[in-house]
């Protein structure tokens, strides 16, 4: 058997079920976990979670499963990469505000030596740089109380500006999936928000 990770609109959901049927054969449903899994004749299953690492304990039907998916009321995303950054709070599934940026941060060298040691510091520091510059944009966006902080890029550079103290609150409301994106950009950041608003679907087929 071989699993693989979908990402699916609530509002498709209903559909996506119909289709997963139609090509395994009849399927039971159930709510395990606070998650909506299949279980198909042929020895298929799928196993739904809900976005924003929420859990579910409704009846086991894809269109009221997909009724318990609404974003957050106030939320947020946060995306970096070495030289690039990108933040949003959004309402529900609308983004209020948001920037995006990029800083220059020079790759690796092969030079060896003190040559090497001066091209290591200056790529550091060119790096806090634009961390710090993330953290600011961070902290003037990401005001308010938050339900959620959906995060993604480089997993170092993340952690390095969740570490400013201006945004220390935030950890509390940092939850799954985490985006792998890659430079952000104004249109990766727009498909961070479908796709933290998305259910993941695990499938795995017979």
């Amino acid at each position: 058997m071989n699993a693989r990770e979908v990402l699916v609109a609530p509002a498709r959901l209903r559909r996506w079920v119909d289709n997963f049927v139609t090509g395994h054969g009849e399927t039971e449903l159930a709510v395990v976990d606070g998650r909506l899994t299949g279980q198909a004749n042929d020895g298929s299953t799928f196993e739904a979670a809900r976005p924003f690492a929420m859990s579910y304990d409704g009846p086991a039907d894809p269109t009221a499963f997909a009724a318990e998916c609404s974003p957050p009321n106030r939320w947020g995303v946060l995306l970096v990469r070495k030289g690039g950054f990108a933040v949003a709070r959004l309402h529900r599934d609308q983004i209020v505000e948001s920037k995006v940026g990029q800083r220059h941060v020079q790759g690796r060298t092969k030079a060896g030596g003190q040559s090497q040691q001066r091209f290591s510091r200056r790529r550091d520091n060119q790096a806090r740089a634009a961390y710090e510059a993330a953290a600011g944009h961070a902290e003037r966006i990401l005001t308010g109380p938050l339900g959620a902080l959906v995060c993604g890029g480089d997993r170092t550079a993340v952690e390095q500006v969740l570490e400013d103290p201006r945004l220390h609150h935030l950890a509390r409301v940092r939850v799954d999936p985490w985006l792998a994106v890659p430079d952000p950009r104004r249109a990766v950041l727009e498909q961070a928000v479908v796709d933290a608003s998305s259910v993941a679907v695990t499938v795995t087929n017979a």
